[in-house]
């Protein structure tokens, strides 16, 4: 009986959160509307911030279960790849735009502060991101595993790009066509990593990161090097004379290990930075090396 009620109180509100928005949405309107006083409501969460979170914690658990559902039908049809993947982002898309205070309004809410509602929001996330991981793999195969985080994080930037034009109405396509057009796109990316093997962007040491899990000052340091070793391997293609590849390259040996020295002697590090950055072709890195101390 009392599983029924708070069931009840659960849908409601995920209702009246889509139909008001987070901020119009009171606890009493919640209550009204199943029936039931304001403090019955309490009762089975302590508050309205609570209440919100476990909304979105079913919300996303949804879109995960039709996901598998989707699955089951999938091998039930021996659907092509190509097919399977089409009909998850059109659910994906629909499923956004019927709940899009949950999949993406609330960043701006009030809620998005609140520490039980982080929390949720960083395990979805994760559940999100190994959901497109397998996604994207089960279509395209072991072939772009190790390129799958640059893809996921294509794959996603293109969901979000277009779904805020579906959202402003100004998208003719149905989802189903929208979707196709997507799939082709990630087609063309997957066909072109696949051929050309070019290093990846995104590893697994880098992907957990972003702005609910900054990165630490490990990680950073960890990608300082990363990036001393790639202007090094630069280093070695220029036209120059061995013996000046060869300066550039101590240079570049000095300024690293002045980068990960606690604490670092930041004049040392800026003279160092100043004479690789009068070769045009480290310029671009001592600009990002520049940002990643900053």
């Amino acid at each position: 009986m009392e599983d029924a009620k708070k069931a009840k109180v659960l849908q409601t509100a995920i209702e009246l959160f889509r139909l008001k928005g987070y901020s119009a949405a009171s606890m009493q309107d919640i209550a009204e509307a199943c029936g039931m006083a304001k403090a019955s409501i309490y009762k089975f969460f302590a508050s309205k911030e609570e209440l919100f979170t476990a909304a979105f914690v079913v919300c996303h658990q949804t879109l995960l279960d039709q996901a598998g559902a989707l699955d089951r039908v999938g091998a039930e049809l021996n659907l092509s790849p190509k097919e399977k993947l089409r009909r998850k982002i059109e659910l994906q898309l629909l499923y956004t735009v019927e709940n899009h205070l949950f999949m993406i309004d609330f960043k701006e809410l009030p809620i998005a502060a609140n520490e039980q509602f982080i929390a949720a929001w960083k395990r979805k996330k994760a559940a999100l991101q190994t959901w497109r991981r397998e996604l994207l793999i089960d279509a395209y195969g072991e072939k772009i595993i190790p390129y799958i985080w640059d893809v996921v994080a294509i794959f996603r930037g293109i969901h979000i790009e277009y779904l805020s034009y579906v959202q402003q109405k100004v998208i003719a396509l149905p989802m189903s066509e929208l979707a196709a057009f997507i799939v082709d796109r990630m087609d063309a990316l997957a066909e072109d990593l696949i051929r050309t093997a070019p290093k990846p962007v995104i590893d697994e040491r880098s992907m957990p990161f972003n702005y609910l899990n900054p990165s630490d000052a490990p990680a950073r340091q960890a990608t300082v090097q990363q990036l001393i070793a790639c202007m090094a391997g630069r280093i070695g293609e220029l036209s120059k004379p061995e013996d000046e590849r060869e300066e550039l390259l101590k240079v570049a040996a000095m300024l690293g290990e002045q980068c990960e020295r606690q604490p670092s002697d930041k004049t040392l590090i800026r003279v160092l930075a100043s004479y690789l950055d009068a070769i045009p072709e480290l310029r671009s890195h001592i600009r990002q090396l520049k940002y990643l101390l900053s």
